[in-house]
């Protein structure tokens, strides 16, 4: 790194830890980030129009490396700050459903510019002087948090969108550790084993036995590992309900005339009546 630039970098890092520490940044850390940023690109900005550049490649280096470090973390402030104020303040599911919307958002942005990420991922270095000099300026067509360096002397086609691209790779990182604590915390809420709304079987016991042996024996619990007794007192559990003997309700279904296995066979008949009043309805629209 260039003598000149080093100490205003240096002291940003230092700066930088303080502030971007935990899992969830308050707003008024945000807005510390923010200053921080500002001021740090306000002091990279003097320098080059005071000393310049010595070469093309210092000027590429500059605006590849040096320039889009803090202007990346003025882009992932600015989106934290946004989210944090924006985010729905009561429930979960809200609040998670918002942060999903977002990751979207981001994916979205990125696929808008995959050429130009595959190329800066790849270390790749053709294009650098089109990208990263100032002769080939372009200006972006956006009003974002980082517009307000587009001076002709401090900015080039592709250092912004760099900045951003790295921006928003470390607010992705900060939305999924924000979902994962708020899922985690939705868990820690709920007790083990508790079911959130009590469910009560209201078919007859016999209809429960038809389903428990149709379980059994097409083996889709636990591999068919489990006994027809320990089928039973999960569901006797899950329902709050008292099957009694399994084996002579299942005797008595045996001994039925005509249709034995009513419940099973009812239960398909109005799964299937389901799926065809569906086919219809698309069908007509």
């Amino acid at each position: 790194m260039d003598r000149k630039y080093k100490h205003v970098i240096e002291s940003f890092k230092a700066k930088l830890e303080v502030i971007n520490k935990g899992k969830r940044i308050p707003l008024k850390q945000t807005n510390e980030g923010i200053h921080l940023c500002n001021n740090t690109l306000y002091r990279l900005k003097c320098i080059i129009e005071e000393c310049g550049f010595k070469d093309v490649e210092g000027e590429i280096y500059f605006f590849k490396k040096i320039k889009s470090f803090p202007l990346s973390f003025l882009v992932y402030f600015s989106e934290v700050r946004s989210c944090e104020l924006l985010m729905p303040k009561i429930g979960v599911n809200n609040q998670l459903t918002f942060l999903k919307k977002k990751i979207r958002k981001v994916n979205k942005f990125f696929n808008r510019n995959w050429d130009f990420v595959h190329y800066m991922e790849q270390e790749q270095t053709y294009l650098d002087r089109q990208y990263f000099t100032r002769e080939n300026q372009v200006f972006p067509l956006y009003a974002l948090p980082e517009a307000c360096y587009l001076d002709p002397k401090f900015f080039t086609s592709k250092d912004m969108l760099w900045a951003r691209i790295q921006g928003m790779n470390q607010f992705i990182i900060y939305i999924k550790k924000l979902i994962k604590d708020i899922e985690m915390q939705r868990k820690g809420n709920r007790p083990d084993n508790q079911i959130s709304k009590t469910l009560h079987w209201t078919a007859s016991k016999s209809a429960l036995t038809e389903l428990i042996y149709a379980l059994y024996l097409t083996r889709s619990i636990n591999d068919g590992q489990e006994d027809i007794k320990a089928i039973a007192a999960n569901f006797e559990t899950l329902f709050g309900i008292q099957l009694d003997n399994i084996y002579k309700s299942y005797f008595e279904i045996k001994a039925r005339k005509g249709s034995r296995a009513r419940f099973l066979k009812n239960m398909l008949n109005r799964f299937i009546e389901k799926m065809e009043k569906d086919d219809t309805f698309i069908e007509e629209y």
